[in-house]
C-alpha cells in the first residue's frame, strides 16, 4: 500500500461516497473501487460493507482507517520537519473567496509577511465551492470563506463579521440618507449575486425576514462586478463594508447603514482536520483568528 492509496481510502470513508472521492483524486469511480478491492485482497479481509448506503466500515476497516490516518499524519509531519531542517523555503497555500481575498485579507497578509519574510505565501482567489474542494483534496492549506458551513472533516474558526450596508450610486435617491429602513427597499431595482452563492442566500434571508420584496434586475458571480453596475445607477444592493472602502473614499458609491438592526456577513477560516500545518502556517491561522478563541 502506498501513501496515495491510504489517502484515497480515507477520503472514501470521510465522504461516504466512491464517486466524490474519485472526483477529488481525478480518477474514475471504477478505479477507486478496484483500489479498495485490491486492498481487501492483499489483506484477505473485508474493509467496506458495500451493501449499506451510505457505505460503512467493517471492524477491520475501522482499524485500517485509523492506521491510514496515522501514516498520513506522520508523513506530513516528516515532510514539514525535513523541509525546515534543510532550510528550504516554506510554502503556504491559502485560497479565499474573491471579496475577502481582495479586501479583508490584505492587512493580515502584510503583517504575516513582516514576521515571516522568507515564507512563500501563495494566495489564490476562488469561489467557495472550489475552496472547499481544494481543501479536502489537500491542495491548499488554509481557506477563508463567507458563511462557512459545518463539515466533520473541516475545522472552522471565526474570521471577521463584515457589516452589510445598503449600497447605491451617488445620484440615487437613497444617497443623501444617513440610514435607511430596510422596508424602503421594497420594489427597488436590486443587483445581486448568483443564487448558489452563500452571501446571496444570506441577504435573501434578511429580506425575507423583513418581508421586503425587491425587483431583481441583474445577477453576477462576484461583488466587484456588482459595484460597477451600481456605479452607473443600474440598481442598488446590500454589500459587505470591507468591499466598499475604495469606492467610499473616492465617492463613486454611497454605503448607508440599515436602521432596523446591524446586519453582518460572518466569515471563517477553514482547515482540513487531519492537515499538519507548519509553524508559519499555524501563526497565520492564529493571526487571522485574532480575537476569536473558539471554533465555530
Amino acid at each position: 500500500m502506498n501513501l496515495e492509496t491510504a489517502k484515497l481510502f480515507c477520503d472514501v470513508v470521510e465522504l461516504k461516497n466512491f464517486s466524490r472521492a474519485a472526483d477529488i483524486h481525478g480518477i474514475s469511480q471504477s478505479a477507486v473501487s478496484q483500489q479498495i478491492a485490491q486492498l481487501e485482497v492483499e489483506y484477505n479481509i473485508q474493509l467496506v460493507d458495500r451493501k449499506k448506503r451510505p457505505i460503512e466500515l467493517t471492524a477491520a476497516g475501522e482499524l485500517f482507517l485509523k492506521a491510514c490516518r496515522d501514516i498520513i499524519e506522520r508523513c506530513q509531519r516528516l515532510n514539514t520537519e525535513i523541509t525546515q531542517l534543510s532550510r528550504q523555503t516554506c510554502r503556504i497555500h491559502l485560497a479565499a473567496i474573491f471579496s475577502i481575498g481582495m479586501h479583508s485579507l490584505q492587512p493580515y497578509v502584510k503583517k504575516f509577511m513582516g514576521v515571516y519574510p522568507d515564507v512563500n505565501l501563495a494566495v489564490e482567489y476562488k469561489d467557495a465551492k472550489e475552496v472547499y474542494e481544494r481543501l479536502l483534496r489537500g491542495s491548499i492549506d488554509i481557506g477563508v470563506v463567507a458563511l462557512p458551513h459545518r463539515d466533520k472533516n473541516i475545522e472552522v474558526y471565526a474570521f471577521e463579521n463584515e457589516r452589510l450596508l445598503l449600497t447605491c450610486a451617488p445620484e440615487h435617491h437613497f444617497a443623501k440618507e444617513k440610514e435607511i429602513d430596510i422596508h424602503h427597499l421594497q420594489g427597488e431595482k436590486f443587483i445581486s449575486l448568483y443564487p448558489e452563492v452563500p452571501t446571496r442566500r444570506h441577504i435573501d434571508a434578511i429580506l425575507k425576514k423583513y418581508n421586503v420584496p425587491v425587483r431583481l434586475v441583474m445577477e453576477f458571480d462576484n461583488i466587484e462586478t456588482i459595484k460597477r453596475a451600481i456605479e452607473i445607477n443600474t440598481g442598488i444592493s446590500i454589500l459587505p463594508e470591507p468591499c466598499l472602502r475604495n469606492e467610499r473614499a473616492t465617492g463613486t458609491l454611497k454605503a448607508i447603514p440599515l436602521a432596523n438592526e446591524h446586519f453582518y456577513r460572518p466569515t471563517g477560516i477553514v482547515i482540513r482536520k487531519d492537515k499538519h500545518l507548519s509553524k508559519a502556517a499555524q501563526y497565520l491561522v492564529e493571526l487571522l483568528r485574532h480575537d476569536s478563541e473558539d471554533a465555530l
